[in-house]
Order: C-alpha cells, then sequence, then structure tokens
C-alpha cells in the first residue's frame, strides 16, 4: 500500500476508502481470486473421517479416487449465464476448481473407503485396518 500524505482536511479520502475497502474486489490478489474449501480431518477410534465444506457444490461435481495410497479429492464446476434483451446482451461465466490430496496411511482399508455429500458438505469415511484400531485397556496379571 502506498504511504498516505495526511493533510488537515475533516473530509475522508474517498478514493482510498473505495479501492482499499471491501466495495473494490482486489483482481491480483490470489486468496481472492483461488479458494480451496475447508477441511476438516478427524481421527476415531475405528476411521478417519475427511470433511470438505464446499456449498454450491452438488455430489455429482466431485470426484473422489484413489491411487497408491493418495486419496484425491478434486471438483470441476462451470456455469454459464446469458442474458438477451432487445439490444442489450450479456454473458457471464464461472470457473471453480480445486484439487486436494492426502496420503493415507498404510494402516487403512483402501477397500471400504465410502463418500456421501450432504448440505453442502462432502465426507469421505477412511476405515482403519483391524490391527489398526485402538483396543481398550486390558490388566495383565502377574504370576
Amino acid at each position: 500500500m502506498l504511504p498516505l500524505l495526511r493533510t488537515k482536511t475533516a473530509w475522508p479520502n474517498l478514493v482510498e476508502e473505495f479501492f482499499n475497502g471491501e466495495n473494490f474486489p482486489r483482481f491480483f490478489d490470489n486468496e481472492t481470486r483461488y479458494t480451496l474449501p475447508a477441511v476438516n480431518i478427524i481421527e476415531g477410534k475405528e476411521d478417519y473421517k475427511i470433511e470438505v465444506a464446499a456449498p454450491g457444490l452438488n455430489k455429482e461435481d466431485f470426484k473422489v479416487n484413489l491411487e497408491n495410497n493418495l486419496l484425491t479429492i478434486s471438483s470441476e464446476k462451470e456455469e454459464k449465464q446469458e442474458e438477451k434483451e432487445e439490444k442489450v446482451m450479456r454473458r457471464e461465466f464461472s470457473y471453480c476448481s480445486f484439487s486436494r490430496s492426502f496420503t493415507l496411511p498404510q494402516t487403512v482399508n483402501a477397500d471400504k473407503i465410502r463418500a456421501t455429500h450432504k448440505d453442502g458438505i462432502l465426507q469421505v469415511v477412511v476405515p482403519k485396518k483391524e490391527e489398526a484400531r485402538e483396543k481398550p485397556a486390558r490388566e495383565i496379571k502377574i504370576s
């Protein structure tokens, strides 16, 4: 941001407020142009849960792939909107895509991975192998 020249006026600098405020989109700011959906990873006793928050996407918009213990969740969605009135034509294109990859541990049962989608949340459940599951504590008798 450029240094500001301070003057003794009571009027706010409207140009600065407009361009530095929330009123003007930052076209060259990578955070506003490209965003990844938030992801929660939860380890339970019997499985791992990966939750991807992607409101506005349907289950058909997602792809979940597993290759060599690399779980990849991706999405591509393109929308085209066109309005035609007498002499005015307006077209708007929207394209959204992302890809997130997770290296799975050797202790998961890759054949039983399942995914569900509800209310804008994609949930991928990755079950653990029996030998990797948490065992209850037990007392060992001393002889």
